[in-house]
């Protein structure tokens, strides 16, 4: 008898093979739309934290304006 290959094994890994591209693709598009607040795969510089903090005003000018220079001397961290 002639047996299609959507049925039995051949249909089988069929279904497996969509569901994991499907899968892989879900995956990778829920990565790019990533919360600003999650750490990102490239890190952030001190600097760059330090701006962040005090734009947002979680800190007060002489506090960042310390922590400026100490970073930029490379004494401390945020």
């Amino acid at each position: 008898m002639f047996e299609s290959h959507w049925m039995g094994w051949g249909g089988g890994w069929m279904w497996l093979f969509w569901l994991v591209l499907i899968v892989l693709i879900v995956a990778w598009t829920q990565g790019r739309g990533r919360d600003p607040e999650r750490p990102s795969r490239r890190s952030k510089s001190a600097l760059e934290i330090l701006d962040a903090r005090y734009a947002r005003g979680e800190i007060e000018r002489e506090e960042y304006e310390q922590k400026h220079s100490d970073l930029l001397r490379g004494e401390g961290d945020v």
